[in-house]
């Protein structure tokens, strides 16, 4: 993902914009990171170059919760106690 994609991303549940960027891998572009909503507390990752900004009931708990556990010690405590839809335990 280019870092200019941010200039035109909203949150897909509330339209907040500006949204929160993370960065946890980048090369040319962000390889991985997190995407974070402050008015709502979604997070979306990027995985693979791609922001995967899916509505919650299209989401996958076991890939997202995987992604949480990978990156723990990069992505905000906030977001892993209090994130939605998916966060650590």
């Amino acid at each position: 993902m280019k870092k200019r994609l941010m200039d035109i991303l909203a949150c897909p549940i509330d339209k907040a914009y500006p949204l929160e960027l993370h960065v946890f891998e980048e090369r040319d572009e962000i390889v991985s990171g997190i995407i974070t909503c402050p008015k709502c507390n979604r997070w979306y990752p990027i995985i693979e170059e791609i922001p995967h900004m899916l509505p919650d009931d299209l989401r996958e708990e076991k890939e997202d919760v995987v992604f949480l556990r990978k990156w723990k010690e990069k992505i905000p405590h906030s977001t892993l106690a209090e994130g939605k839809p998916f966060k650590l335990s």
